[in-house]
């Protein structure tokens, strides 16, 4: 028997369960669908659970810092099974929660990989459902590195599920994931390599301010290699081994475990797109700007799904979430904005980034001028010894608006945000100079950083 729906969701992370809502709430017929538990990656295999883990980084972190300056402590350490109770504390009622707020809305919910049959039709396990559209919101996986042994690869998922720590890990690529779970791992004593293929780790942050996070990162012990790429994994006894390339030949290194973090692709392999006319490329599938499929207009594509260009962050999802929505309710008219994203890599110290770079804004004709400074001599900075913090602040000239800002230190996650506001609202430096800010704050440092 089939079903018949509005409005089928394939996802339950966040743009699938706002669309899922925002038009159930408008009086629509609206199912969504999941092989995995109700939630997400955010919150059950992503950014909530990390950031938990990152808690506990903090606190290490802050001690050994402050360790010869006033702060004394015996045997301080992070007991890794007691931090993933912790963690499991939040990610483990979080999909039966979200099956009842689904249920709750009379969204009707159904558990199973979900393939298409024809272009508007889905079956899942034995139920056959058939929509009016349809949203992909199926989020990412792991991308394929293709490479020998690559089935011993640990994933960003199962790192965070990990019982024990190893004593010996290996971090494949150099963004987000490995960059965080490095430094995750090296202060819960764990020996750390991170092995990049290029020339310069978190490729999408600026250079200037990544070079000093790496010397950070070097400071605490890991052992970050770039220009090496991976060509094999070998399972040998009780160890892995990496067989790597650099310009200087061939070497392998031995670890516990071996993480993939070279970067996702997004998870529409197994949906049979082609029986559904949808057209998709590397990024995702081909959307137009209203995140509408270009081959099947009865189908959407938000979050990593999409190859909407979105930087793949929980709340550009959810904003893709909410356009898709609009646009399925009241016809295309409302397209995703991504001007003024922040970005937040959790390592310690953090690196925060929103708007432009200098090559970006050089590229794009603006004329502009940068303020560029190490920060650690000033008092936000030494009243935590922080060593290593910086900023860049891109202004365009004449009109005096923030362009960009990049940050590098204690509190960026917060301090982005105020410059995501200024750029969204063309604020300028001397708005900004004139601001009033709580003080001694690190938000009151940024009348000298415009």
């Amino acid at each position: 028997m089939t079903q018949n729906f509005d409005l089928i969701v394939i996802g339950t992370g966040t743009a699938g369960s706002v669309a899922a809502k925002q038009c159930r709430s408008a009086g629509w017929n609206v199912a969504i669908i999941d092989c995995l538990p109700f939630g997400g990656t955010c919150a059950l295999r992503g950014c909530d659970p990390k950031k938990m883990l990152v808690s506990a980084e903090e606190v290490i972190d802050f001690a050994d810092r402050m360790a010869s300056n006033g702060i004394a402590f015996n045997d301080l350490h992070i007991d890794w099974s007691a931090l993933m109770r912790f963690k499991r504390s939040f990610t483990n009622p979080i999909p039966e929660k979200n099956e009842k707020r689904f249920a709750e809305a009379g969204i009707a919910t159904f558990h199973g990989t979900a393939r298409f049959v024809d272009r508007t039709t889905i079956q899942v396990g034995e139920e056959t459902l058939m929509g009016r559209y349809i949203l992909i919101a199926t989020g990412a996986n792991p991308a394929p590195l293709h490479i020998p042994g690559e089935e011993y690869l640990t994933t960003s998922t199962q790192f965070l599920e990990l019982e024990q720590i190893p004593q010996r890990l290996i971090m494949v690529g150099g963004g987000y994931i490995s960059m965080e779970f490095a430094h995750i791992s090296a202060r819960a004593g764990v020996q750390v390599q991170i092995l990049h293929r290029g020339s310069q780790l978190l490729e999408g942050f600026d250079p200037d301010l990544v070079n000093r996070l790496m010397q950070a990162t070097r400071d605490i012990g890991i052992d970050v290699r770039l220009n090496t790429t991976v060509k094999a994994i070998e399972k040998a006894a009780d160890r892995l081994i990496a067989h790597t390339v650099t310009a200087q030949g061939e070497e392998k290194l031995e670890a516990d475990l071996v993480v993939h973090g070279a970067g996702r692709a997004p998870a529409i392999d197994g949906l049979d797109l082609d029986k559904a006319g949808v057209k998709r490329e590397r990024l995702g599938i081909s959307v137009n700007e209203y995140l509408q499929s270009v081959s099947n207009p009865a189908v959407y594509a938000a979050g990593d799904a999409s190859a909407s260009g979105s930087p793949p962050l929980t709340p550009v999802s959810s904003m893709e979430g909410h356009v898709v929505a609009s646009n399925l309710l009241e016809g295309n008219h409302q397209t995703p904005d991504f001007t003024e994203i922040p970005s937040v890599v959790f390592t310690m110290p953090a690196l925060a980034s929103v708007g432009l770079q200098e090559k970006q804004a050089t590229e794009q004709g603006k004329k502009f001028r940068v303020n560029y400074q190490d920060t650690s001599s000033w008092y936000s900075s030494r009243r935590v010894n922080m060593k290593y913090s910086s900023y860049k602040v891109l202004i365009e000239e004449g009109s005096n608006r923030i362009l960009g800002a990049h940050i590098l230190g204690t509190h960026v996650e917060e301090l982005v945000n105020i410059f995501a506001m200024a750029i969204r609202f063309n604020l300028r430096s001397e708005d900004l100079k004139k601001m009033i800010f709580a003080y001694p704050t690190a938000a009151s440092d940024i009348g000298y950083m415009v």
